[in-house]
């Protein structure tokens, strides 16, 4: 059920890439970095090509709160949540829940008006100016809602001249592109460093 955005520029899979590694948590092979003696801990939920939208809250419900028991056991006693496509349906969920402190939603998919306003975590959503999953009017719903709940810190953030992927699928060459997505992540970890204590 993904869009044509979504498969119009697959990423080059690099097993090699990062100076992380990948272990098991909660039963899934992750790829995990950064300091182990860190007591935050932030999970990014990728996009993936060939799920469909009927399992994300499956997903959500029976394999994240396993991750996110399997980081906070070890030592972690604060947990955020980033979403990139069908990711952020995932973290949408995740962020209904107790399970984490903050969310943030890059070119989410398949979020609904009705998931917003049911998010009880401080949420960050950055969205693309070009993107059919997701488009200008449905984020500016979101804002909405979130702007009608006080009790819940949070922001939308529509980034002119993208599409949906951006974030993490896009053109290094492309100065521009380049720049909005280093800013988009820069967004996220300033809402991390903030919300994620």
């Amino acid at each position: 059920m993904s869009g044509p955005q979504c498969c119009s520029n697959p990423p080059t899979l690099n097993s090699n890439a990062g100076a992380g590694h990948v272990e098991q948590l909660g039963g899934l092979s992750s790829y995990v970095s950064g300091s182990p003696d860190s007591k935050r801990a932030v999970l990014l939920i990728s996009d993936v090509f060939g799920y469909e939208a009927p399992n994300l809250r499956k997903l959500a419900d029976k394999v994240a709160k396993s991750v996110i028991e399997a980081v906070k056991s070890k030592g972690a006693s604060a947990v955020g949540a980033a979403g990139f496509c069908w990711g952020a349906k995932v973290v949408v969920e995740l962020a209904k829940s107790e399970l984490i402190q903050s969310a943030v939603l890059l070119h989410p998919s398949f979020v609904t008006v009705e998931d917003i306003k049911g998010v009880k975590a401080p949420i960050a959503v950055l969205g693309a100016e070009i993107d059919n999953l997701s488009p200008p009017e449905l984020l500016k719903q979101f804002e909405e809602v979130l702007a009608a709940k006080p009790e819940v810190d949070g922001y939308v953030k529509i980034f002119p001249k993208v599409s949906h992927g951006w974030t993490v699928r896009y053109n290094v060459e492309d100065e521009a592109v380049v720049k909005s997505a280093e800013e988009a992540h820069q967004n996220l970890l300033e809402w991390f460093d903030k919300c994620v204590k």
